[in-house]
């Protein structure tokens, strides 16, 4: 069996591709992967997704959107992509031991933050932890929080939560930044940020929620604790790109190169959200692309099939 439409990804790009494609009689395909949601299931109070007077949790709005796309016919499946053929048509996409055929296809694997690896992270995510300023920010108003890094994302960061924060503290391994000088120079200037330079965070603490940070300062081993409200870590992104090597044009990164809004270097394969997104990296951003990649999808099978 040859599908119309296969949609790999979980987050808000590849639901709502599922969404527009559902409608439009496609019955699109979607592995979900193994840890379906993106992103969003990492935070817990979402505030600034439209049509939301209240607070909805991540997974919640994950969940509900989730239904929204099997009421119009998406088919889900919680797997992995292990391998993709997109040298021919139909193109071949490998789950496990399964390999399934199909006339297009949307890619929406998003990208996953890299984090400290530090005891407690994992734990306290969306409880103190976290690595969207845009998504989380607005729960540290008039308080003291943590940015762990020294690069232009850090310092987006550090900006955002200088305009909702009391105190914004950034803590680098280095004694300089790497970000561009103007993103450097705007930190640098903001009287509410301060740098602890040649440090690195070692540890959260907190039992229910983030009380502190251990530091430790890498030229003389001392380490100390150090009270803060919140933790935002912004040393990077990686995107989910490793099993499209070779078949579709990827920048130095490892993002999805898109032409025309969607189309990648491969006519009938489309991406969207935070897997081609390295700007904005936003839910409702990752959710406009999908519906934008799911209606150049039916339009290309309109007059590709």
């Amino acid at each position: 069996m040859v599908r119309n439409l296969i949609i790999i990804g979980g987050g808000p790009a590849a639901l709502t591709a599922a969404i527009y494609a559902g409608r439009a009689s496609l019955r699109p395909l979607v592995f979900a992967g193994a840890m379906p949601g993106g992103q969003l299931m990492l935070t817990s109070e979402v505030e600034n997704y439209p049509g939301f007077d209240d607070p909805i949790m991540g997974p919640e709005l994950m969940e509900r959107w989730r239904k929204q796309a099997q009421r119009y016919g998406a088919e889900f499946v919680d797997e992995d992509v292990t391998a993709v053929d997109f040298s021919k048509q139909p193109f071949r996409v490998t789950v496990g031991a399964q390999t399934y055929e199909t006339k297009s296809v949307i890619v929406a694997t998003g990208a996953t933050a890299k984090w400290l690896g530090i005891p407690n992270e994992q734990r306290l995510i969306g409880k103190g932890v976290h690595t969207c300023a845009q998504c989380d920010g607005f729960a540290y108003t008039g308080k003291h929080v943590v940015v762990v890094g020294g690069g232009d994302t850090a310092m987006e960061e550090t900006t955002t939560l200088a305009k909702i924060a009391t105190k914004v503290t950034v803590v680098h391994r280095r004694s300089e930044l790497r970000a561009s000088k103007i993103m450097a120079d705007r930190a640098l200037a903001n009287p509410k940020v301060e740098f602890i330079w040649n440090t690195a965070v070692e540890e959260v603490l907190g039992d229910t929620r983030t009380t502190g940070v251990k530091l430790k300062n890498l030229e003389t081993n001392a380490v100390r604790e150090f009270p803060c409200d919140g933790l935002f870590v912004a040393i990077g992104y990686t995107p989910a790109t490793a099993f499209l090597k070779g078949q579709l044009e990827l920048n130095d990164k490892g993002y999805v190169i898109v032409h025309d809004h969607t189309r990648t270097s491969v006519e009938g394969v489309f991406a969207a959200g935070d897997v081609e997104d390295f700007r904005y990296r936003q839910a409702v951003t990752a959710a406009g692309a999908g519906c934008a990649a799911a209606i150049d999808a039916e339009r290309w099978l309109a007059t590709n099939s």
